[in-house]
């Protein structure tokens, strides 16, 4: 069996034992909110800079279909919809910084690649936090005010990148005092490496809860 093979198979495992990580509990739409973290042409469209390093893993978690049916259903249902997007990079942005991280490459100001995806766009009702700079939503924005002025206390964590601003963001979130749910099928990585590893063993351990967009779904059709 080749490497490929045997990581799409471990792939399957880990998506389908996520029922015995799940809790059933009942999400209040006026307490919920999901966080749609970089859901750019960056990452998800073909033409991104960093799209192909995406791609298999966004293949094999039909990301994007699960990220648009979450916030879909969320909108539905009375859920807050909140994008936390990564800071728009322009030139001499990292001028003079003591410890600089970024190439400068990616996520580069008016460009189409800081556009949200096509099928993620935007809609009347959702909310924008503040750009953040490294991995983490709520360090240096508005997102922890966002969610206070609008009554919210349980954050749904979808998006990108699985292993980095999806795992950072949900830990500063229980710092904070948050209720916290990492949807397994709903974000993407850089390989199917970083997907399982955050998957099977940090998201169990960040979180309070851990489901599939299906499961989410269910729970707040209740």
């Amino acid at each position: 069996m080749s490497i490929r093979t045997c990581a799409y198979s471990l792939m399957f495992s880990v998506l389908t034992i996520q029922g015995g990580v799940a809790q059933s509990y009942d999400y209040d739409p006026e307490r919920s909110a999901i966080l749609l973290v970089d859901p750019y042409n960056e990452f998800l469209s073909e033409g991104g800079i960093l799209y192909p390093l995406s791609k298999e893993t966004l293949d094999a978690n039909n990301a994007i279909e699960n990220m648009k049916k979450l916030v879909d259903g969320a909108r539905q249902s009375g859920v807050k919809v909140i994008y936390v997007p990564h800071h728009h990079f322009e030139e001499g942005d990292y001028r003079g910084w003591k410890f600089a991280r970024g190439t400068g490459r990616a996520f580069k100001a008016g460009t189409w690649n800081v556009e949200y995806h096509p099928d993620l766009q935007m809609k009347p009702g959702d909310l924008e936090a503040r750009q953040h700079w490294q991995s983490s939503g709520f360090a240096n924005t508005d997102l922890d005010f966002l969610l206070k002025q609008n009554g919210i206390d349980h954050v749904i964590i979808a998006g990108m990148r699985a292993n980095t601003c999806i795992e950072s963001t949900a830990r500063y979130a229980v710092e904070l005092g948050y209720h916290t749910t990492m949807v397994t099928d709903a974000v993407g990585a850089f390989n199917m490496k970083e997907m399982i590893a955050a998957i099977e063993i940090d998201y169990p351990v960040i979180s309070h809860n851990v489901l599939t967009t299906q499961e989410f779904i269910n729970a707040i059709d209740r």
